[in-house]
């Protein structure tokens, strides 16, 4: 699934060539696209037709655009104060393609622009498990921030994210740390594979206790979730497959670059001790079994 630089990569991408267009028309090609639209494809379609795009915002893995209408043009526009939600779950793709261009094989969802540019938005999906749907606003969010992921915590990119918070929290949630770093309630945009590579980067164990971290390793652990994102941004984000591309259709290539996720059995790049990989949750955890020691088990009965 893409995690926050690969969506942050596609939001730049929107905010590019998509923010500040006006809608001339939607097509929904299959209905599971919208299924989070609960009034339906044929209400999706009308309500974004002569609406304008405003900026691209990102909160964790949701990307979103709001709406502002364009009465002279259309009046039966939205009236700003909805915003168009997208998440791309396993393999959905946000492209800006020349409206000429052979449709996908896997197109869910077509808008079309009013305006002389000749490229039109696609959601393409082929696993459908993202989607698009309209949303109000969060009442006073200056960035129209949808009601629907308003429980979704801040990233650890954003400004305003809380450190003290955030670790005051680790410490109350008696949980593990990898399992913490995927609670999107808690910190938003971390998924599998920067979880694994964070965790490899600070020498932490994925089954550690998050009631074990001091104040001290819970903000260099931050500082690594940090600084990985931020190399994976710079390389256009991670792409095993074709499922992951940025809106023109481009992959990244931080996966070149990846010390733990997918490693298994080859010498970490630290020690020379070869990497191992667990099941974990329905995924896999990728560790070195010497830098990233386990937990000590504790007894029954112990504090």
């Amino acid at each position: 699934m893409p995690e926050l630089p690969e969506v942050e990569v596609v939001r730049r991408g929107l905010e590019r060539w998509v923010s500040g267009r006006t809608v001339a028309g939607a097509e929904v090609r299959h209905p599971r696209a919208v299924r989070r639209h609960t009034p339906g494809p044929e209400d999706f379609a009308a309500r974004l037709r002569g609406a304008r795009f405003g900026p691209a915002y990102r909160r964790g893995k949701y990307l979103w655009l709001p709406l502002g209408n364009v009465p002279e043009q259309d009046p039966d526009a939205p009236a700003a104060g909805a915003s168009l939600l997208g998440h791309l779950g396993m393999s959905g793709q946000l492209l800006v393609q020349p409206a000429d261009a052979p449709d996908e094989t896997h197109l869910r969802v077509r808008i079309r622009f009013a305006d002389d540019l000749g490229t039109e938005l696609r959601f393409v999906d082929q696993r459908t498990f993202g989607g698009l749907s309209l949303h109000p606003w969060v009442p006073g969010d200056p960035d129209g921030l949808p009601d629907a992921i308003a429980h979704i915590a801040r990233d650890p990119l954003d400004p305003a994210f809380d450190e003290v918070a955030f670790h005051a929290a680790l410490r109350r949630r008696r949980t593990t740390v990898k399992r913490a770093l995927l609670d999107q309630t808690l910190i938003s945009g971390v998924g599998n594979i920067y979880a694994d590579e964070a965790l490899w980067r600070a020498r932490l164990h994925y089954d550690r206790p998050t009631e074990t971290l001091t104040r001290y390793r819970s903000t260099e652990l931050l500082g690594h979730v940090r600084d990985v994102m931020h190399a994976a941004l710079a390389a256009g984000g991670t792409s095993f497959d074709s499922l992951y591309v940025n809106v023109n259709g481009e992959s990244g290539y931080f996966d070149r670059s990846l010390d733990a996720y997918g490693r298994e059995d080859e010498p970490c790049r630290r020690c020379g001790t070869p990497m191992r990989r667990r099941p974990w949750m329905n995924r896999s955890s990728y560790y070195c079994p010497r830098c990233q020691r386990p937990p000590a088990r504790r007894r029954a009965g112990s504090p």
